[in-house]
């Protein structure tokens, strides 16, 4: 069995490892927090120069999860031309954290890819976030919010994304005007939980103008994250001048993306996006 097969099959059963192995995979630290070590998963073309980079983050709902969610994603990729990378960040059932500290690390995580742009072979200019659920909640949030940075990180580089590939994304965390979050996951979190006031990381309550293009892929029969709320965010990123795509599937619950044969349509259609930028040359 090919490893790409292999991928396929762990994530149709929704069987990610902690830690993750991923064969082929270049492991580096980003950030040391005391004694956890959080680590880059990086899939690399050969001898990659000035390449758009791409990292992902897993979900989980800010409290378990692995960066194997997106080994398939980050291989496709590698494969194309691009240095894609999987991210650890810290979690509350590992680390005891809130959200607020995840963001900081995923933070972290695209200023250290742009720190060592030069030795990965990346384009400081390109480096895309992506993610799902949780993990597309930070990817967004990493655009928009800057106020949960970690302390003594050199803030003359950036840690904003020049892209977004989001799916199924928690993007709306507070109240919005003609949008009901009863059923929603953003109203099932409290302040206490996130860290923070619901709307400071709430990536719609702080959309913006000259934000990363950006594209979402989201069931619309999502009752974890409704359809809804990705509705409410593109149109706020549009009304501020930003590019937003927002792809509805039919019937598809919370995570589809994580199965085939939506794994791959959404895969070829994050491809096309990225194709559309001028990152990647059309297949």
């Amino acid at each position: 069995m090919n490893t790409l097969l292999a991928v396929i099959m762990l994530a149709a059963a929704g069987k990610f490892g902690y830690p993750p192995k991923m064969d082929g995979a270049r492991v580096e630290t980003y950030k040391t927090v005391g004694n956890t070590k959080l680590n880059l998963y990086i899939f690399s073309p050969s001898s990659p120069k000035n390449a758009p980079a791409i990292v992902f983050f897993f979900g989980g709902g800010w409290n378990s999860g692995s960066p194997q969610q997106f080994e398939v994603q980050a291989r496709h990729f590698a494969s194309r031309g691009m240095v894609a990378i999987c991210a650890d960040y810290r979690v509350k059932s590992r680390h005891n954290v809130k959200p607020t500290q995840c963001l900081a690390d995923a933070r972290s995580a695209i200023r250290w890819i742009r720190a060592n742009a030069a030795r990965l072979g990346v384009d400081p200019k390109r480096i895309a976030a992506g993610g799902g659920s949780a993990g597309g909640h930070l990817a967004a949030a990493t655009a928009f919010i800057s106020e949960f940075d970690e302390p003594g990180e050199d803030k003359t580089i950036s840690a904003t994304p020049n892209a977004l590939v989001l799916f199924n994304p928690a993007l709306v965390l507070a109240p919005m005007e003609g949008l009901n979050l009863d059923k929603s996951f953003g109203a099932r979190v409290p302040e206490e939980r996130l860290g923070t006031q619901p709307e400071k990381i709430s990536p719609a309550h702080n959309i913006k103008s000259g934000g990363p293009p950006t594209i979402i892929f989201h069931g619309r029969a999502d009752t974890t994250v409704p359809f809804a709320t990705a509705e409410a965010f593109a149109v706020k990123m549009k009304a501020a001048g930003n590019r937003c795509e927002l792809v509805g599937y039919e019937g598809q619950p919370h995570g589809f993306f994580n199965r085939d044969p939506w794994q791959q349509q959404t895969l070829m259609e994050a491809d096309k996006f990225l194709v559309s930028l001028g990152w990647l040359q059309p297949k």
